[in-house]
């Protein structure tokens, strides 16, 4: 089997955030044969080209499909592109007492302190204007500019208190010394260098979604090799598996479609244009099927959702924040995910372990402890837009959330491995009864 983990650094060291992560998507998929459909081009696109292709939405989401010869259900995976961190303000420049720091916000719920006195740079989407056309282009700034200081144990005695950090105070970044003539550092003359080095043409730089992102590097770590330290894992290690998985496995011999997702915004909720709570997948699948002559709700009876997005391990120093008969550890399989505000019942809890024996990929199940709070996931949002059978899972993580993330590098394996076995099954709903046929692979 491939070296997922290999191919999983690369990944998260060349994506900074959600934009990068479409764009890095996408060069994999047209390597293996995928081809680029607009989204608002005519209504018979689907049957008029390739049976491997793939939508964008907004930069900063996709979905890619795999044509059966006859479609007539789903094997969908569902992951994210978007991270916790800091957006850049408009007029973000702010000149004091001889630095120059940015103005920035908070996106979705970041371990603040975790930022500090890390190297970080830029990345994001800038707005272009040539003429009367507006145009997005990506860019990343490859290199390290800007560092958040932590106050010293000298001047703040409170520092070793836990007292919680300002995000207008505490928290803004330096991206420079303010010079002898008094003049400031201007964002957009960063990324103007930019665009310079891509060689692009453009009027005036209009806007940009822009944000900070850690520039640490993954790595393999621990005694034995058992772990990656990195960025972003969350959800990046489950974009990158479920992706190969969907890359690898083909086109499904049960006439079965098979669906890759990757949304933006999940860590603020979905309530986007191209979140997982928009119509972007429901549109789409409609468009397939009213060009092969078949209703979506019938097709629906014969589909899957798989919604991949990381899990809690137990954490070394805080076991008593596990609950104490579902225990996840690292390098013991997928995680399968069970709550009220997750997909699973137990129907689709057991047919996903039947996939994972069928693939030889250890699974383990995961419950809150009862009395604390368990977010929701992508699956819940997917499905009140596409009421279909899910199951929620994820790779056992520790320290959710901040800069630097923990994974075991054992459980990449198992999730490539059942969620190839996912997209080469196929599965029947019973007429008169909510039984499930399935049928695998061997």
């Amino acid at each position: 089997m491939k070296n997922i983990n290999n191919g999983l650094m690369k990944f998260i060291n060349t994506t900074p955030n959600a934009f990068s992560c479409v764009e890095n998507i996408k060069k994999i998929l047209d390597k293996n044969g995928f081809i680029e459909h607009d989204e608002t081009s005519e209504y018979k696109w689907v049957s008029d080209l390739s049976d491997k292709f793939y939508i964008v939405r907004g930069d900063s989401s996709i979905i890619a499909f795999d044509k059966g010869s006859d479609v007539n259900s789903f094997n969908i995976v569902s992951t994210h592109t978007d991270q916790p961190s800091f957006t850049i303000k408009p007029n973000s420049e702010i000149t004091e007492n001889g630095y120059v720091k940015l103005n920035i916000s908070g996106y979705g719920a970041m371990i603040s302190e975790s930022w500090l006195d890390r190297p970080l740079s830029i990345a994001g989407r800038v707005i272009l204007r040539k003429n009367d056309t507006f145009s997005s282009q990506i860019i990343d700034i490859d290199r390290d500019l800007l560092i958040i200081p932590r106050q010293a144990i000298h001047i703040n005695h409170e520092a070793e208190q836990g007292k919680k950090l300002n995000p207008q105070i505490d928290m803004l970044p330096v991206i420079g010394l303010e010079t002898s003539n008094g003049k400031a550092i201007k964002i957009e003359d960063i990324i103007k260098e930019e665009l310079k080095k891509k060689d692009i043409s453009y009027d005036s730089i209009c806007d940009y979604d822009m944000s900070l992102y850690n520039r640490d590097k993954a790595k393999i770590i621990g005694a034995n090799k058992e772990m990656i330290s990195a960025p972003r894992l969350d959800d990046l290690a489950c974009v990158y598996t479920s992706l190969m998985a969907f890359v690898d496995a083909g086109s499904n011999s049960n006439d079965v479609t098979n669906v890759f997702c990757a949304f933006n915004n999940e860590e603020i909720g979905s309530l986007s244009m191209q979140g997982a709570n928009s119509p972007f997948l429901s549109d789409n699948l409609n468009r397939i099927l009213n060009s092969n002559r078949y209703s979506l709700r019938a097709c629906l009876n014969n589909s899957f959702i798989v919604s991949a997005d990381n899990a809690h391990a137990i954490h070394p120093n805080a076991a008593n924040k596990s609950d104490p008969t579902n225990k996840v550890k690292l390098n013991n399989g997928v995680v399968i995910k069970h709550h009220t505000n997750y997909t699973t019942d137990a129907l689709t809890s057991s047919v996903f372990k039947s996939l994972c024996d069928n693939a030889d990929a250890l699974y383990q199940d995961f419950a809150c402890k009862s009395g604390m709070h368990c977010g929701s996931t992508l699956g819940k949002i997917s499905q009140s837009q596409v009421p279909i059978r899910s199951v929620d899972i994820g790779i056992p993580q520790l320290a959710m959330h901040s800069a630097n993330e923990l994974i075991g590098t054992k459980d990449t394996e198992y999730m490539y491995k059942a969620l190839m076995e996912f997209y080469q099954a196929s599965f029947m709903k019973d007429i008169y009864s909510d039984s499930l046929k399935v049928k695998m692979k061997k």
